[in-house]
């Protein structure tokens, strides 16, 4: 009976480890995935800045022009373009919004299909959009094709300056 006991005991402690080191991964995994929330880097193309992953996907923007950054519920025209083998740039499209405060939630922002069966560039797509983004703070912008993701953009919603 003693032994009985001891080994429950011992049983008990392992399940309780492994609960607790279950438990620090998914902390880890989770500060890691909200450290990450920081606006995506500017780069050119051609004479145009974009906001993006250079040599992937990207849309015209420029943070330091009031008139072109984003503002709560400002709609804009942003022009997007994909980078990719031929493949990989063929069907649907449809980007959503997912707010830092809310990552369980996202919006659709625009969605089209096959958008591109007109264009013959093979290896840079360009798509036109418009859209707003409801409240400030940071933003993730999923790009999907064919519902597989594409690649992701994080930008800042302004607060209007009074």
């Amino acid at each position: 009976m003693y032994f009985h006991l001891k080994g429950a005991e011992i049983m008990q402690k392992q399940i309780s480890t492994v609960m607790f080191g279950i438990f620090m991964c998914l902390t880890i995994i989770g500060c890691q995935a909200t450290a990450n929330w920081a606006e995506s880097d500017l780069f050119t193309s051609g004479s145009y800045t974009l906001i993006g992953e250079e040599g992937k996907i990207g849309f015209i923007y420029d943070d330091s022009e009031a008139a072109i950054r984003f503002y709560p519920d400002k709609p804009q025209k942003y022009m997007w373009h994909f980078w990719g083998e031929e493949e990989e740039l063929k069907g649907d499209v449809k980007v959503t919004a997912t707010h830092e405060n809310d990552d369980e939630e996202s919006i659709t922002l625009f969605s089209y299909r096959d958008p591109w069966q007109y264009q013959n560039s093979s290896e840079k797509r360009k798509l036109p959009s418009g859209f707003s983004l409801p409240k400030s703070g940071m933003w993730k912008l999923d790009a999907f094709i064919d519902d597989e993701l594409f690649g992701s953009i994080f930008v800042k919603v302004h607060e209007y300056e009074e």
